[in-house]
């Protein structure tokens, strides 16, 4: 297993290329192949011993400790809808340990196959008639079998949810920030999870800003360059809050494109992502970003975009793309 991780290198060359390393890896149970995003992997190891503990969520099915940390191992089987992986079947298993939202889990799968590098043009939504209790994110095509990409997010927050309201204080404060956004200004969100985008749309309506919703970074675009051949991009949108992975088109790229796009290179974009711990904010940087916040802290996210609203409005956010 040290083989496949130590195959994740240079993944600073990625940005901006609309590319991304994808580990697959299978469940107990199933014939399907699954993937995850090599970014917010730190390691996989053979399950290792497990703690039961009481009042556990049914899908967590014990704790291990690795590298100093007390970790709640995750069958990832069960929490996607199949049945549970035998008990027997631990101890051939693997468990992927992964950082989301700021902290770290352990996923138990049956066994990691490889790492793939995949444009994220080659990444599709998932089918239209898969329905809203499904959890792919994406689907993608390799060795000529069907790979569903997991909406990690949507698992976390059925396992623990993040009900966390946004301050007070921070309402008012963003609220008349916004005030003074225009009245066809508006804010355009791009992300693919069903899940993270429901919460940052009660976040920013909360504080009273009216959204564009795009489910990846090349309908983001699109809609971006629409608007753009109707009038200046700054009379319309007052800035962009952009998820980085994403099918087809991720945030990256998104970003990149906007800046070498001259109707739309002075926008204010905002990067709002899962991947943290392991996320360089460099890479960031790199494509012009003007800040970037991990996913979920609605405070956080409403004090971004009041910030951002605040230099657009006064007129000096300009190209001067700093990290907040």
């Amino acid at each position: 297993m040290a083989g496949v991780m130590d195959s994740v290198n240079q993944l600073t060359e990625l940005v901006g290329q609309n590319r991304m390393e994808l580990l697959l890896f299978r469940l107990s149970g199933r014939r399907q192949r699954y993937g995850i995003n090599v970014f917010k992997v730190r390691e996989v190891l053979p399950c290792p011993r497990l703690t039961v503990m009481p009042k556990l969520h049914k899908y967590v099915i014990g704790v291990a400790h690795s590298r100093g940390q007390t970790l709640s191992v995750i069958d990832l089987a069960n929490a996607i809808g199949g049945r549970p992986t035998p008990s027997e079947n631990y101890e051939k298993s693997y468990v992927i340990i992964a950082e989301y939202n700021r902290s770290t889990h352990a996923f138990l799968v049956s066994n990691v196959e490889r790492i793939m590098n995949i444009n994220w043009s080659k990444i599709m939504p998932p089918p239209k008639g898969a329905g809203h209790s499904n959890y792919m994110t994406a689907v993608t095509e390799i060795d000529n079998e069907l790979v569903e990409i997991l909406d990690v997010e949507k698992i976390l927050v059925e396992i623990s949810p993040n009900e966390a309201p946004i301050s007070t204080d921070v309402i008012e404060k963003a609220q008349e920030t916004s005030q003074r956004l225009a009245d066809h200004l508006k804010v355009l969100i791009a992300d693919d999870s069903k899940v993270a985008l429901a919460q940052v749309t009660k976040a920013l309506t909360a504080i009273g800003v009216d959204l564009i919703k795009a489910n990846d970074g090349k309908e983001a675009y699109e809609i971006l360059c629409e608007l753009a051949e109707k009038g200046p991009i700054k009379d319309q949108i007052a800035l962009v809050i952009s998820d980085v992975e994403m099918p087809e088109m991720d945030g990256y790229t998104l970003c990149a494109s906007i800046r070498q796009n001259p109707a739309l290179k002075d926008l204010y974009v905002i990067l709002h992502t899962s991947l943290s711990g392991v996320f360089n904010q460099s890479l960031v940087s790199k494509v012009g970003a003007n800040a970037f916040i991990p996913k979920f802290n609605p405070d956080e996210l409403a004090n971004a975009v009041e910030k951002g609203i605040d230099l657009v409005t006064s007129g000096e956010s300009g190209q001067n793309h700093q990290m907040s």
